[in-house]
């Protein structure tokens, strides 16, 4: 498919473009931007009238469940809502039934995205075999598969050898190690951040050290081994600060957090509403209030939706039986852009965060609208107004704690290697 995107407001920081511009699509690549290009015969034309064009949204940790879980969610339905959100592109985190932990799951996900899916998937391999924390995966095996990044996602690293070991040996490969930071230990029981909230409620808490002990651990061993990792749904005050400290010592660290950690505070929670029941757990003001600073002086370095859907049976029970997690891919754009409306971000900032960023750390080979690059685009509207409604989630799962929330702005069209696989509202 050819097609011209029209008059909109083009922003591309990997170029420091912000203009009113025309960007042609040629045989999946960009083939111009520029300002009235000719309309070429028999090409499709977007107008972009009103709206933002930008390189395609990347989200680098969904779950799709798929292998093993396709009743909360699957390749096909995961993929139909990331399109719906603005995402050309995903990272699909390991805890699958089998977890991706080695070349035949890798496979199967590539495949099956590559035939039936919707935008591009980029599969997160497994640190340790089966998540089970003792045993290193085939690291190496994992990255010539496909693997963009290994993680056990889900479950810390508990045995700091091991990490350490895994940091090395990943540095050695090639490939990045995001990690999943929280003490178990600590963690005990708990089902929602310790405060005068879970106080009130009647809910064990989770301390915010929890998360901040483990990241500064890995930041520590990242240091040691002078590798590079990624931390992942940064949550707390004290976490953003540990990698922002370490950023100016020179450690290779990098980070993200998700729309939900700077939108909602615990008490979302009040109700024992399990829609907002995730790991991490939501934080407190000052904690919104510090992932907010980090997003905006750099420390924070990507925006990631942490789609984790779940079937009703998973979330109509008691709080403390209920699964965390909550699906994010449909209402991650909005809430994000929130935060240009706040004055937080730019919205070449906000572009580099949910594109340009995520490409680069994992190296993916997007985020930018150059000229001959893959022509992955999100066109976005600022101004249209939604309801979240069940019913019109593209995911299997609706589990949301934004059911029935007014949004505004939302993906006007998604383009995929030159391919419109969605187109509006």
């Amino acid at each position: 498919m050819n097609l011209i995107i029209k008059n909109g407001r083009v922003i591309d920081p990997s170029q420091g473009i912000d203009d009113t511009l025309d960007v042609v699509v040629e045989n999946g690549l960009i083939k111009d931007i520029g300002r009235d290009l000719q309309t070429p015969a028999g090409v499709e034309v977007i107008d972009g009238g009103g709206k933002f064009v930008v390189p395609g949204l990347i989200d680098m940790h969904v779950h799709l469940r798929d292998p093993g879980l396709e009743y909360k969610e699957d390749i096909i339905s995961g993929t139909r809502a990331a399109v719906s959100g603005g995402f050309t592109s995903v990272c699909c985190m390991p805890n699958t039934k089998p977890a991706i932990d080695n070349k035949a799951i890798v496979s199967y996900i590539i495949n099956k995205a590559r035939t039936e899916g919707f935008c591009n998937v980029f599969p997160i391999g497994a640190i340790t075999y089966g998540l089970q924390g003792d045993r290193m995966s085939e690291m190496g095996e994992l990255k010539e598969s496909g693997c963009v990044a290994v993680s056990d996602d889900g479950h810390p690293v508990a045995n700091s050898e091991l990490m350490r070991r895994a940091l090395e040996y990943a540095r050695g490969m090639g490939i990045l190690v995001i990690t999943h930071a929280e003490d178990l230990t600590l963690v005990g029981e708990g089902v929602m951040n310790e405060g005068f909230t879970s106080t009130e409620i009647g809910l064990k808490g989770i301390p915010r050290v929890a998360e901040d002990i483990a990241t500064a651990r890995d930041v520590m061993l990242a240091e040691y081994t002078k590798s590079p990792i990624h931390i992942a749904h940064v949550s707390t005050e004290g976490s953003v600060q540990v990698i922002r400290e370490a950023k100016a010592r020179g450690v290779q660290v990098t980070c993200e957090t998700a729309p939900h950690y700077f939108t909602l505070t615990d008490d979302a929670v009040r109700g024992y509403n399990t829609n907002a029941k995730m790991n991490p757990p939501l934080r407190e003001k000052h904690d919104v209030a510090a992932v907010k600073a980090g997003l905006k002086d750099g420390t924070i370095d990507a925006i990631a939706t942490d789609h984790a859907p779940h079937h009703l049976d998973d979330k109509d029970v008691e709080f403390n039986a209920a699964m965390n997690g909550i699906v994010g891919l449909e209402t991650s754009l909005p809430l994000s852009l929130a935060l240009v409306n706040e004055g937080v971000l730019t919205l070449s900032q906000l572009v580099e965060k949910m594109s340009f960023n995520p490409s680069k750390i994992l190296n993916l080979q997007r985020g930018t609208l150059k000229v001959g690059s893959i022509a992955d685009l999100t066109v976005i509207d600022p101004a249209v107004e939604w309801t979240v409604a069940a019913d019109a989630l593209a995911s299997k799962s609706k589990n949301s704690p934004w059911l029935g929330q007014q949004m505004k702005g939302a993906a006007a069209a998604t383009i995929v290697s030159g391919k419109l696989v969605f187109n509006g509202r």
